[in-house]
């Protein structure tokens, strides 16, 4: 990993501005991302595990994986229901 965990999560978490975003960071670098529906609520719209960020070693991966989160939480969106999943790698 190129980045520092709090500057990854600074990117990840901005990146769903104007919505509140989440991202942790484990020891053993994997992430869990949790988009909310609004700052009023704890109503999670998107909330992904599981994430390897020894793989985000480059902008494009970043970008990437923001790119699929976006198109989760949009495809979940329509759908009026929340997203959870398990990524695995």
């Amino acid at each position: 990993m190129f980045l520092s965990a709090l500057e990854l999560r600074n990117i990840i978490e901005s990146s769903f501005l104007p919505k509140r975003c989440q991202c942790t960071l484990s020891s053993d670098l994997s992430m869990t991302v949790k988009v909310y529906g609004d700052h009023q609520t704890d109503q999670v719209d998107l909330l992904v595990s599981g994430i390897d960020a020894s793989h985000l070693n480059s902008c494009r991966e970043i970008n990437g994986l923001i790119a699929g989160l976006r198109s989760d939480l949009a495809q979940h969106t329509a759908n009026h229901q929340p997203a959870q999943r398990m990524k695995v790698g």
